[in-house]
């Protein structure tokens, strides 16, 4: 159901539209909290970990973990389906609030050890990678197809400058207050991203109540993974989804305190421009994207961009400029904006409001390409380099890329595909 009354032209052309949707203006600052929580946490501990111990393998299992409930998401999307994704979001963030608070007691009473990590990741991943996957269907719910394109570029801002957030926090934060006090301060934004979840609008009772009768768990999870297969839309953005994930995010998602330190040689610091030159870039790309003062063709854009994407990684893997690195990292994150997107737009037109949590659920599942990636990297770079190893990850994607554009050329690549109307 759409909370708001039809948008005039002059609301439609502009780039902050969205926001006259009372639901939307509550759900961005508490995506945005969430985000910028995420993405502190992934820096602090990435840290901590590669420094108590030494381990890349650690370091790169650590950030996998964080993906670990990418394999239960298509149950979140019955979920949702069923009680609402609102309703969802809220459980999750409060339990995100509870396990930051309990890091934050270890650290501060000096017990916290990498095993603490393990396990309180472990937990905390089984959730995360759902979040999104509502967040999608909270925007699809909302928007109407003119103003979607613009509202997913404006919601991928909040994980864009929570990476730029993070990438000025989580690193110099521990480094100027120290890790407990920042463990605080991540538990205070967890606990606002709740409260400001609640003010989001939820399905109107009618609709929940037929959704709760209708969804059960298991024929729900069934239901979406036949739909899903048999449209050739949402089957080739799935694949990219799972492509830039295995093949793609471990460089930036993970590795990126091993590239820092090991190598071009710097610390914390340097750690925080790396993360925040990508990050910069990807909220950049994200600004534009949300703009959508061009329409964009989604699917076409989505695979030239994710080719890009790789080729871009390719170099960046092979340079030792910390300057050509940082401009890299930027033109990497830009393009990142422009394939992702275009790609939830594809998958949220193509399904129907009442498939939706499950379609999202079911595209979450492509991040466990991420774990994947993560752990094959840690072996490969410790046998063959760096260098070598964004190689062969840039080089399978690219090739993949441009298979898939193929194999899917009706449903992705033809001007008069239905992913290809106009946004």
């Amino acid at each position: 159901m759409k909370d708001r009354s039809p948008p005039s032209p002059a609301a439609r052309a502009s780039a902050l539209a969205p926001f006259r949707v009372r639901s939307f203006r509550f759900q961005w600052p508490a995506d945005l909290a969430t985000s910028w929580a995420f993405e502190m946490e992934a820096l602090i501990l990435g840290w901590y970990v590669l420094t108590a111990t030494g381990s890349v393998q650690l370091l790169v299992v650590v950030a996998a973990l964080g993906w670990l409930g990418s394999l239960f998401s298509p149950f979140f999307g019955v979920a949702g389906d069923r009680i609402g994704a609102r309703t969802l979001l809220c459980i999750m963030r409060g339990a995100y609030a509870l396990l930051a608070a309990v890091l934050a007691v270890l650290t501060l009473t000096d017990v916290l050890s990498p095993w603490h990590v393990l396990v309180i990741a472990a937990i905390a991943g089984l959730l995360r990678p759902s979040d999104m996957a509502m967040r999608h269907v909270l925007v699809g719910q909302t928007m109407g197809h003119e103003m979607l394109m613009g509202a997913l570029g404006i919601s991928r801002t909040t994980s864009d400058t929570a990476r730029v957030a993070g990438a000025l926090t989580g690193t110099g934060g521990v480094a100027l207050i120290g890790m407990g006090p920042a463990y605080v301060v991540v538990t205070g934004i967890y606990v606002a991203a709740f409260l400001l979840t609640l003010g989001v609008a939820g399905a109107p009772p009618r609709v929940a109540r037929a959704r709760a009768e209708a969804v059960k768990l298991f024929a729900g999870l069934k239901q979406g993974i036949h739909y899903v297969w048999t449209k050739p839309d949402l089957l080739g953005a799935f694949s990219m989804a799972f492509l830039v994930n295995l093949l793609a995010y471990p460089f930036f998602l993970g590795l990126l305190p091993y590239v820092a330190r090991d190598v071009y040689g710097m610390g914390q610091s340097g750690l925080g421009y790396l993360a925040g030159a990508f990050a910069t870039g990807a909220l950049a790309g994200s600004l534009v994207v949300s703009a959508n003062r061009v329409p964009l063709r989604a699917a076409r854009v989505m695979l030239l961009s994710g080719a890009v994407w790789f080729v871009a990684i390719l170099l960046f893997g092979q340079i030792r400029s910390v300057g050509v690195a940082l401009v890299l990292l930027f033109a990497i994150g830009f393009v990142q904006s422009f394939c992702l997107t275009p790609l939830a737009a594809v998958m949220l037109r193509a399904s129907s409001e009442e498939m939706r949590g499950r379609v999202m659920g079911i595209r979450m599942l492509a991040i466990w390409g991420l774990p994947l990636g993560l752990v094959a990297a840690g072996p490969v770079i410790a046998s063959l380099g760096f260098s070598a190893t964004t190689l062969i990850y840039a080089g399978l994607g690219l090739a993949a890329t441009i298979a898939m554009g193929y194999r899917w050329r009706r449903a992705l690549w033809l001007r008069s595909a239905a992913a290809n109307s106009k946004l």
